[in-house]
């Protein structure tokens, strides 16, 4: 049976679009540098990494958090601030000035030449986990529609995210492609969900044969993509 031409093509951001690690990395630097100098006692009585076992404790206790990462890392900061008896007030101010920071994402350099080829074939859309905001990175155009798990309140692999973006963009779950780098909460998230999934594998990894996961299509670039897309519509 041939496979129906897609009419949506959805993306996941962070380490599809654009690699994160790095970047969160800065930003949590630059958010303690910042707490040094407002919330001393919180920069003093914890480092990064002190600070990301206390979300990580937090979340274990409220597993509903991880649909929103911002408010899992608000929350445990005022933990924080509680315990050590700092001043709430800067709690917002360096919620602001991590976000400011995690957003100074640079996008891999296949990306930005082959999305207004891929819009020009089919409809853009975006289903995230992660809290980038893209306007502020200046990519929102290329998209008609954007969903994060902390607006819809429910994180992927979870298959109502998928459903409600498709839902969104008016097509049925069939007529759409997911595109994103996490075996787990992308390509068996999309699946489950009735979509196909294409598999981002910038790396070479062969962990689908260990998890004995299959994506719809496994590509190294958005170039193979783009190709890969051209066949499906050509069907």
């Amino acid at each position: 049976m041939t496979a129906r031409r897609p009419l949506a093509l959805l993306f996941d951001l962070d380490d599809t679009l654009w690699p994160i690690g790095p970047v969160i990395a800065a930003a949590e630097e630059s958010w303690h540098a910042w707490l040094a100098e407002h919330a001393p006692r919180v920069a003093q009585a914890f480092s990064v990494a002190e600070l990301r076992v206390r979300r990580m404790a937090l979340l274990e206790r409220r597993p509903e958090l991880i649909a929103d990462l911002y408010q899992l890392r608000r929350e445990a900061l005022a933990e924080v601030f509680a315990e050590l008896g700092e001043d709430p007030a800067h709690i917002e101010g360096s919620m602001r000035h991590f976000a400011v920071q995690r957003n100074l994402v640079v996008p891999y350099a296949d990306v930005l030449p082959a999305l207004p080829l891929l819009q020009g074939m089919l409809r853009l859309g975006v289903i995230t986990n992660g809290n980038a905001d893209l306007e502020v990175i200046g990519m929102d155009h290329h998209f008609e529609y954007a969903l994060s798990s902390s607006r819809f309140g429910r994180a992927k692999p979870d298959p109502a995210i998928f459903h409600a973006a498709c839902a969104a963009m008016g097509v049925a779950p069939q007529d759409a492609v997911y595109v994103g780098d996490d075996l787990r909460l992308d390509v068996q998230g999309a699946q489950a969900a009735g979509l196909r999934a294409v598999w981002m594998n910038r790396h070479g990894s062969t962990a689908h044969l260990e998890a004995g996961v299959t994506p719809d299509a496994i590509c190294a670039t958005f170039d193979e993509l783009l190709h890969w897309i051209r066949g499906q519509i050509q069907h």
